[in-house]
């Protein structure tokens, strides 16, 4: 789940219950009381039933990933300030920390130092239902200048946590997984149907190891039956009147489109300017966007995780829930008004976040130009967006060009039987969690694999309360021991579920 984002689902939430309680009750009655009761849940206050599932796996786990955080694997757009050496160590440590795996799966690299292993399988139909466990083992950078409690790449143990760059995003999902596999080799298992690992070195940048791996598998005529990458997590505090973890799994994620926004005119003198130059045509434009934003809708995953969360809250909750006929438009509407991650999940949304004008302070532009972050909303595509940025401009002097964008990904299926296996396998590491799908805004590595699979997922089996997750891409970035425990139980019945 995208940093902030539960806390904004939580205003949302209120607010239309605020706002519709009183309706809900003269609709639905007593009925709706009696429709649905609260499931019991565990204790997520002090004791999370994580610290009692897996703990075989977790301090082992937590060792390894402790290591593995010291290597500064920060890939970087400019080849010539990669730390090439920290890469090739994490990939010698791997090797060295997981001997069994090495040993039973294959590996090769991909566009340099991505990683691509094969788990043969043992049936004779071993192809027919492959699947493949993503993660990236590249990181963002540390910024020395912030005060972090503990080193960044110190992968520190204090209070039940690892701490470091890559603990949760995304070193922690690499570590459940290879420990899930080096356990379950060890015990003499191998899967029915062949498993790929697909190991990234630059997803947080230039993000090509991936659709190398796609073209890889494509090349060997393999169409993965799941593709599982990190995405959502296991949430604590994500909705309001819901005691247990929301287990969010991501179903399709947004698109993003980069598009420059270009005026001209003659340049020259600025004691002398003239009405509506470049620099004042271009600041129409963007404050066009800024005051037309897109429309908003409530895509279907999102209604049905409003859904789920509803079954499994307080009697308020269900009340709008169980009624999404009427209150789906209201919950639209407050969704867009209350908070900047709530807006992003109804909306395209677009973001300036380049400007150029003149070189020096007294000369007129003779360009100048915008750039503008758009991702794009579930339903809609880049050219559809492009068109409507064009009429919220309404102005033919603005030139529009596409420096780079992907549609929206498919949205796979969460009544399939892919999604059912995931949901056993989060029953085995979260047993009171509450599954459920959602739309990602961020963009991950896995939306290349749409075109060879139909049923990709995003999701991290692990814990993260509010506090957690705003270390993701911050400081003080940590993963709690206990949840990789349960996140290598997770991957262990996934495994194993795949028969």
């Amino acid at each position: 789940m995208p940093k902030g984002s539960a806390k904004s689902i939580n205003r949302a939430v209120a607010a239309v219950l605020t706002v519709g309680a009183a309706g809900a009750a003269a609709i639905m009655g007593a009925r709706a009381y009696r429709a649905g009761t609260s499931m019991p849940v565990g204790d997520y206050g002090a004791g999370v039933s994580a610290d009692r599932i897996g703990v075989e796996f977790a301090q082992r786990a937590a060792d390894r990933l402790s290591e593995l955080i010291t290597f500064r694997t920060v890939f970087s757009s400019s080849r010539d300030q990669i730390e090439l050496e920290q890469f090739t160590g994490f990939i010698e440590a791997l090797e060295r920390l997981y001997p069994a795996t090495h040993l039973a799966l294959t590996r090769e690299f991909v566009n340099g130092q991505g990683l691509l292993f094969r788990w043969a399988g043992a049936g004779d139909d071993a192809a027919a239902r492959s699947a493949v466990l993503m993660a990236h083992y590249d990181v963002v950078p540390v910024d020395t200048r912030d005060d972090w409690t503990y080193p960044g790449f110190s992968g520190h143990q204090e209070d039940g946590y690892v701490w470091g760059r890559g603990a949760l995003d995304d070193k922690g999902a690499v570590v459940a997984i290879m420990e899930a596999i080096e356990s379950l080799v060890n015990e003499g298992f191998r899967p029915h149907h062949d498993l790929y690992l697909s190991f990234g070195n630059n997803e947080e940048t230039a993000g090509d190891s991936a659709p190398a791996a796609v073209e890889t598998l494509a090349g060997r005529g393999v169409q993965p039956w799941l593709v599982l990458d990190e995405g959502g997590a296991v949430a604590l505090e994500a909705f309001p009147g819901l005691k247990a973890p929301a287990a969010v799994i991501g179903v399709a994620e947004k698109g993003l489109l980069d598009l420059e926004l270009l005026t001209r005119s003659a340049g020259g003198h600025a004691s002398t300017p003239p009405r509506m130059g470049a620099t004042a045509r271009l600041a129409q434009a963007i404050v066009a966007l800024e005051e037309s934003p897109f429309s908003a809708s409530m895509p279907e995953p999102i209604v049905e995780m409003i859904r789920r969360i509803g079954l499994h809250s307080g009697f308020s909750m269900r009340l709008v829930t169980e009624n999404m006929w009427a209150f789906k438009s209201l919950l639209t509407q407050v969704f867009g008004a209350v908070g900047d991650e709530t807006r992003a999940l109804t909306r395209t949304t677009v973001a300036v976040t380049m400007l150029e004008g003149s070189k020096a302070q007294n000369v007129l532009a003779s360009t100048a130009r915008a750039n503008a972050n758009i991702r794009i909303a579930v339903g809609e595509t880049v050219d559809s967006v492009v068109q409507q940025v064009r009429a919220i401009i309404d102005d033919p002097s603005v030139e529009l060009t596409v420096h780079s964008g992907h549609n929206p990904s498919p949205v796979s299926s969460f009544e399939n039987e892919q999604f059912a296996l995931l949901t056993r396998a989060v029953a085995a590491s979260y047993p009171d969690a509450v599954v459920t799908p959602y739309v990602q805004t961020g963009a991950t590595d896995s939306r290349h694999f749409t075109s060879i699979c139909s049923a990709v997922y995003r999701f991290s089996p692990l814990l993260m309360d509010a506090e957690d997750r705003g270390t993701l891409h911050a400081v003080n970035e940590r993963v709690r021991i206990s949840s990789l425990g349960a996140g290598v139980v997770f991957y262990r019945e996934l495994l194993q579920g795949l028969q």
